[in-house]
């Protein structure tokens, strides 16, 4: 009797790529947390959408549950197996066309951001999204929506695909959009791909939009009394100009990526930070809307990074804080989004939320979108302590984010992790409708049967 791997094996006629269930690596059985584990029966690296569709075709047929895999970084458990097959798409990592003329750039799903941005780079092109982990694929981009610090001023991953090539649940090869700059020819069913955490189909390929590289880039940091100050100036900033990036982050966070990181966050004095990014044609446009800036914001201490590699230390520290907390301690991240006009509500929440639990918390975030990055501290609670306050601690900080307007999940997603707070914050009418299109493309639920879209 064929085992699950002898079949897959077939199927792709190349026993190196495909793992058998008592060798699959640990690290595909996780997230990028590696907290919590799963199990699956077969591990499969395949190179072609061909191999991905006669796989999809033969767990379709007989009821074998999926999980779609790029460089494992997601945070809330969507990558963590339920049995089945694990597809790995790493080894489906070619740049395909990049098309000046139509500003595109077509590749498969495993390539990585960062190899990406600088590939495009190197053609005086710019491909905007920018989320924290470098090291994530485009498929996994593409996936989840990521956002990233210069969402504010260029959108976020949903505004850079031009068009998907999907393998469906059944095996069909599906592509939809198209190099076009506009289109309203039927339904936008590119759209219920992205963000859909390999719910729907598996990316297969990719098209994505391009911009014009900026010529200058200049990052400054503004220094304030209190994160309150910080938060406050948030608007007066958004009204001056739309920067590049816009980052919060209190003088007490920062110390831990100074730690880390080596370098001394300049302002040492200042109780809190905004670290803006602007982008423009030439440095005299750069001059002009920093001084406009600085101006609104009323003369402000403020710190202008003077070389590229000082700027690239000074933003270190702000993206090396959860590598910083989980050097020291487990911790448990949270990614909300409130309005940014109650950002500050939401921050002091969780500072009177520290006092009475008695857990540390660090926040920092995109000022510009409202998205606030949490990190809850384990700090030596044993498990079952660990389990029960993170649990209540949740709970609060779902319902204050719910109170003020905002929402789960910003850019991480929603996962396994969590279900009951996107049960919470979703009318029942609109995740009926989700499942019902979940259906729809996904009849047999084999596609990360796991995840949000298929509980209830």
């Amino acid at each position: 009797m064929n085992t699950i791997t002898d079949i897959i094996t077939s199927i792709i006629n190349d026993d190196k790529r495909v793992i058998g269930q008592n060798d699959i690596p640990q690290l595909h059985l996780s997230d990028g947390l590696k907290l919590k584990y799963g199990q699956a029966n077969v591990l499969v690296y395949p190179k072609t959408t061909q191999e991905v569709a006669q796989i999809a075709q033969y767990a379709n047929k007989n009821g074998i549950n999926i999980t779609t895999r790029g460089a494992g970084t997601n945070l809330v458990g969507s990558t963590i197996p339920d049995s089945g097959i694990i597809i790995d798409l790493s080894l489906m990592n070619k740049i395909i066309e990049l098309d000046k003329d139509t500003f595109t750039i077509t590749v498969q799903p495993g390539v990585l951001l960062q190899d990406l941005q600088q590939f495009v780079e190197q053609h005086d092109l710019f491909y905007p999204p920018d989320p924290g982990a470098k090291n994530s694929t485009i498929g996994g981009n593409i996936s989840t929506n990521a956002g990233g610090m210069r969402a504010v001023k260029y959108g976020v991953t949903r505004d850079y695909v031009q068009a998907l090539e999907v393998v469906m649940a059944d095996g069909r090869v599906l592509n939809i959009g198209s190099k076009n700059v506009k289109d309203n020819t039927g339904l936008a069913l590119k759209q219920l791909f992205i963000g859909s955490e390999g719910t729907l189909g598996i990316i297969t390929q990719c098209t994505l939009k391009l911009i014009a590289k900026p010529k200058v880039f200049e990052t400054l940091i503004v220094g304030f009394n209190s994160i309150e100050q910080a938060i406050a100036s948030i608007t007066t900033i958004l009204h001056t100009l739309t920067p590049t990036a816009l980052e919060f982050v209190e003088r007490k966070v920062a110390e831990w990526g100074e730690r880390f990181s080596g370098f001394q966050f300049p302002l040492p004095d200042s109780h809190a930070y905004l670290i803006i990014m602007l982008d423009g044609a030439d440095q005299q446009m750069i001059a002009q809307q920093r001084q406009q800036l600085l101006a609104n914001l009323g003369g402000r201490d403020y710190f202008i990074a003077a070389t590229e590699q000082q700027a690239q230390q000074i933003w270190s520290v702000r993206g090396s804080l959860v590598r910083a907390v989980e050097a020291v301690t487990e911790q448990d991240p949270i990614d909300t989004v409130v309005p940014i006009n109650r950002i500050a509500d939401f921050i002091n929440y969780t500072k009177q939320l520290e006092l009475d639990t008695g857990v540390r918390m660090l926040a920092f975030g995109h000022a510009g979108d409202g998205n606030i990055h949490l990190c809850i501290l384990r700090d030596g609670r044993d498990a079952s302590q660990w389990h029960e306050t993170l649990a209540l601690i949740h709970h609060a900080i779902y319902q204050k984010c719910h109170e003020l307007g905002g929402l789960p999940s910003a850019e991480h997603g929603i996962g396994t992790a969590k279900v009951q707070y996107f049960n919470a914050a979703i009318p029942e009418a609109n995740r009926q409708l989700m499942r019902l299109i979940k259906q729809q493309f996904d009849p047999n639920n084999i596609l990360n049967n796991q995840v949000y879209v298929t509980q209830k």
